[in-house]
C-alpha cells in the first residue's frame, strides 16, 4: 500500500482509524499520528461545531498540500514520506489544545493553520506515535470540550458535503474532532481528481452534523463512507462514529 487512493479504505463503505479487525497487517507498520492543535483560549474559545468543522477542513488542506504529495516529475514533497508511513498504518489523529504562548510555540512548528468562523486548528505532518516535538507533546490531549451557544442550524435543501455524527455516541471535542477528521479522510480518498479540485476551490466547504436516530441507521448502511473506531480511547473498538457524505459519492453509489 503505497497511496491513500490503493488502499482497500479508498472506497466507500469502509473505515478508518483502524476498525477493529483480527491480526490487521497495518498493526505490523510503524505506527505514525497526525497532530491537531486546536487554539482555545480562556476568554473566548471556539463553538464546538466550528471547531469539529475547522478540524475537518485542516486534515483536508494537508492531505491536497502539495508538501505531501509526489508532484508529477515523481519528486516527493517534504511530507510525502511521512503521510505515506502514516496512511500505511493505523490512520490515528489525536487533537490537542492551547492557548498563549502554548499556541505560538505550536505556530512556528511545520504545517498550516486553518480558521474558521472563530476556530482555529493547526494540523502538522505525521509523527511517529512516540516522537512528538517537544513543543506539542506537552500539551494536553484529555477534557477537550467545547459547546455550541445556540444549536447548529437545521440543513435545508440539498445539502453539500455534510460530515453525520452517531447520535448515540458521547465524545469529548478533542475525540469529536478526530473523527470528523477521520471522515474527511474517508471522503477525500473516495473521490476523483474532478471532484478533489473542486471540492478544493470551494476551500473545503463542508458541514458537521448530529444525526437523528432515524436518518443515522440509513446512513451506516447507504455505502457511504463510514469511520468505524479502533477504540483506543473514549468508545468501544468498533463503533461507528461518523458517515461522510458528499454529492460526488452519492452519485458514485448509482454508478457502480
Amino acid at each position: 500500500m503505497t497511496s491513500p487512493d490503493t488502499r482497500p479504505d479508498a472506497s466507500p463503505g469502509t473505515a478508518a482509524d483502524g476498525a477493529a479487525r483480527p491480526e490487521d497487517p497495518r498493526d505490523e507498520a510503524p505506527q505514525f499520528v497526525l497532530p491537531l492543535v486546536v487554539r482555545i483560549e480562556k476568554d473566548a474559545p471556539p463553538a464546538r461545531t466550528d471547531a469539529l468543522e475547522t478540524a475537518a477542513r485542516a486534515v483536508l488542506t494537508l492531505l491536497s498540500d502539495a508538501r505531501a504529495a509526489t508532484g508529477a516529475d515523481g519528486v516527493d514533497g517534504e511530507w510525502a514520506r511521512a503521510v505515506r508511513d502514516w496512511q500505511d498504518a493505523r490512520i490515528r489523529k489525536v487533537v490537542r489544545r492551547a492557548r498563549g504562548a502554548e499556541w505560538r510555540k505550536a505556530s512556528a512548528l511545520p504545517g498550516i493553520t486553518v480558521t474558521g468562523e472563530r476556530a482555529e486548528v493547526r494540523v502538522f505532518p505525521p509523527v511517529p506515535l512516540d516522537g512528538w516535538p517537544k513543543e506539542l507533546v506537552k500539551l494536553q490531549v484529555s477534557g477537550t470540550d467545547l459547546d455550541d451557544p445556540e444549536p447548529p442550524a437545521p440543513l435545508t435543501g440539498p445539502a453539500g458535503p455534510v460530515l453525520w455524527l452517531n447520535p448515540e455516541l458521547e465524545m469529548s471535542a478533542g475525540k469529536t474532532m478526530a473523527q470528523a477528521g477521520h471522515g474527511a479522510q474517508l471522503a477525500w480518498w473516495g473521490l476523483d481528481e474532478a471532484a478533489r479540485r473542486a471540492w478544493r476551490e470551494s476551500g473545503f466547504a463542508l458541514t458537521v452534523r448530529t444525526a437523528d436516530p432515524e436518518r443515522w441507521a440509513g446512513l451506516t448502511t447507504s455505502g457511504l463512507p463510514v469511520v468505524r473506531d479502533a477504540g483506543f480511547t473514549e468508545i468501544a473498538p468498533g463503533s461507528c462514529t461518523v458517515v461522510a457524505d458528499h454529492p460526488a459519492l452519492r452519485v458514485r453509489q448509482y454508478d457502480l
